[in-house]
Parts: C-alpha cells; sequence; structure tokens
C-alpha cells in the first residue's frame, strides 16, 4: 500500500515536469511569433515572453544567424522550445520508470 502511495507522488511529479516544461516551451514560442509578425518590442506581453525567452531559451541565442534577424530569432526560439519539450518528456518518463511498483500480493 505504501508503495502505490509513493507510485502516485512519483507520477504526479513527473506531470508537473512534463506540464512546466510545456508552459516554458509555450511562452518560447509565443515569443518567436511576436518577433515574427513584428509585434511591438515595448509592450509589456512582448517584454513579458522576451524575459521568458532570455532566462529559458538563452542556449540557442544566436545558435543560428541567417541573413534575415526574424527568421534567425524564429528559428532559434523554435529549437530552446522543442528542446524543452523533448527535455521534459524525457526526464517525466525516466522519473515514471522510477516509481515503485505494487506488485506485492498479501498471502492469503
Amino acid at each position: 500500500m505504501a508503495t502505490n502511495g509513493a507510485a502516485r507522488v512519483v507520477t504526479l511529479i513527473a506531470t508537473i515536469v512534463r506540464v512546466v516544461c510545456s508552459v516554458i516551451a509555450a511562452f518560447i514560442v509565443i515569443h518567436a511569433v511576436f518577433v515574427l509578425f513584428e509585434a511591438n518590442p515595448q509592450n509589456m506581453l512582448v517584454q513579458f515572453t522576451a524575459g521568458w525567452r532570455d532566462t529559458f531559451g538563452w542556449f540557442t541565442k544566436n545558435l543560428f544567424a541567417p541573413s534575415d534577424p526574424k527568421i534567425a530569432e524564429a528559428i532559434n526560439d523554435g529549437l530552446a522550445a522543442l528542446i524543452w519539450v523533448v527535455v521534459g518528456s524525457m526526464l517525466s518518463k525516466v522519473l515514471v520508470r522510477l516509481a515503485p511498483t505494487g506488485t506485492t500480493k498479501a498471502k492469503a
């Protein structure tokens, strides 16, 4: 019975990891869309998503540099978002595999 509760907790943590990584990726994608469609950089929403991109997507900043800076930013943001989704999914799967299983049966 105790392992069943532990398995639920680990599964819940895995779900939280996956959701948090997906939310981070979503904000980065929204920033990419804002850049691609030339949203006003002084807008609070654009600045908010740029902050998320700078905090969580810094590792792909200026990775690719095509001639059009909008395309470059969109590609780099999209890659950062993809990495967050993949890493979140992989971490979630690892956590679920580490969860204890309740396969012990009581003797009658």
